[in-house]
């Protein structure tokens, strides 16, 4: 077996530390995202509700702040993703689909009607049908189709003891 495969590679585990850093590092940052975030809503309600008519939103100021809203709760979905590689070492495709979700829905809630041609609305339908279906096929499909990192360690730590059918069994 190549040795960049091999989890107790040298090389392979000083680069898994630097991703490890670096992955950290962009959970700092996304908690200060979110935390500016959080305070730029603040802000924007504090704004619109003092200009006049003093203590009114207009539909547009409530439309904007629903779509900083959203905003925020994709930097925490992010945030997420980020913690659970850390966990993990791994891509969970579900919490990656429904981040792009929570992203489409976002832009739907802030769409302004009047303004896009009906064949960008349409593109929008397709686009959350399209993902809408992905999502539930993920999370129809991921409790059996799931390998645990252990079992995958086993293999790494005794490939005798783990054979092709007990991996199959498992998927």
């Amino acid at each position: 077996m190549d040795d960049m495969y091999n989890p107790n590679e040298p090389l392979m585990q000083k680069l898994r530390i630097v991703i490890r850093f670096s992955v950290r590092c962009m959970a700092v940052l996304m908690t200060m995202v979110i935390f500016w975030g959080v305070l730029d809503v603040a802000w924007e309600i504090f704004e619109k509700l003092r200009t006049p008519p003093v203590m009114l939103m207009t539909i547009s100021d409530i439309l904007a702040t629903f779509g900083a809203f959203m905003a925020v709760l994709i930097a925490i979905e992010i945030f997420i993703n980020i913690t659970i590689y850390l966990r993990d070492d791994v891509i969970h495709v579900k919490i990656v689909m429904a981040t792009a979700l929570m992203a489409i829905a976002r832009k739907v809630i802030i769409l302004d009607f009047s303004l896009v041609s009906p064949e960008y609305m349409f593109a929008t339908a397709a686009l959350v049908f399209a993902m809408s279906i992905g999502y539930w096929l993920v999370v129809k499909n991921v409790e059996t189709r799931t390998v645990s990192r252990k079992q995958v360690e086993k293999c790494f730590e005794n490939p005798d003891e783990c054979t092709v059918e007990d991996v199959h069994k498992n998927l």
